[in-house]
């Protein structure tokens, strides 16, 4: 069997007296799409801030592609290939469209965060700039002041971004959060097509339970930070013991 591109072992951070995740394990293949639930308080955020090295595990390793990255700060995480967005979107308003994707390639590409680079540098960010932008049909708005767009395209434009840096996992944390109704279906294809069509292992963070069950092959199920249940969509629903802990009812 090939190794797990993420792996977690024993992931537990405590605040104080209070343990936000509990001796967490959990391995994720390549190319699969899980997605993370549990009540508010659960600990989802503080494992996506604890897998994107915002926070330091209390004990615990995680492996990505092989590779402890326990201890390392988020920016090598990210040049280890890991990508994340954020329940707030966070994208850089003032500037445009295909400037904040450009950025974003070009530190994946080895550069900085810096507007101005060589001419050379920038052809090539630019490059998979417009790429990007096309893959999640944004290439109209190319011109457009970021902080312009709706919601929804900023959420777009935030798949753009990780996509011009080519991450192999990608972290989204509640994607659907803001978006209008009318808007949900199309950015669940999206991320449905980034998931098949690239080749990309997602994790994902979501309250809507028909988006989870019908975009997961596994869920995570958390509550007190520790993980009840890992399984796929209909043997979760099913779950007794996570109708009792999180869902309150029969589904």
């Amino acid at each position: 069997m090939m190794a797990p591109i993420l792996q977690l072992d024993g992931l537990t951070r405590r605040f104080g007296g209070v343990t936000a995740v509990d001796a967490l394990a959990l391995s994720v293949a390549e190319g699969e799409l899980v997605s993370i639930i549990g009540p508010n308080g659960a600990g989802k955020t503080t494992l996506f801030n604890l897998l994107s090295g915002l926070y330091r595990p209390t004990a615990g390793t995680i492996e990505l592609r092989g590779r402890d990255v326990t201890r390392q700060p988020t920016f090598r995480r990210t040049r280890e290939g890991l990508g994340r967005t954020f329940q707030v979107s966070s994208v850089f308003p003032m500037l445009t469209v295909v400037e904040n994707v450009r950025l974003a390639a070009d530190a994946a590409l080895g550069g900085t965060l810096r507007i101005w680079r060589r001419a050379s540098s920038v052809r090539r960010a630019m490059a998979k700039a417009k790429s990007a932008l096309a893959r999640v049909g944004l290439e109209g708005r190319a011109l457009s002041r970021a902080g312009s767009l709706s919601h929804g395209d900023k959420r777009r434009l935030e798949l753009a971004m990780l996509l011009a840096a080519d991450p192999h996992v990608i972290l989204l944390d509640e994607p659907m959060a803001g978006v209008s109704a009318e808007n949900v279906p199309e950015l669940v294809e999206l991320i449905r097509s980034v998931h098949e069509q690239e080749g990309k292992t997602v994790l994902i963070v979501e309250h809507h339970m028909e988006v989870i069950t019908g975009l997961a092959e596994r869920i995570a199920v958390m509550h007190h930070g520790a993980l009840l249940a890992c399984d796929t969509p209909a043997a979760v629903m099913a779950n007794e013991t996570v109708q009792s802990a999180y869902l309150g009812e029969e589904l």
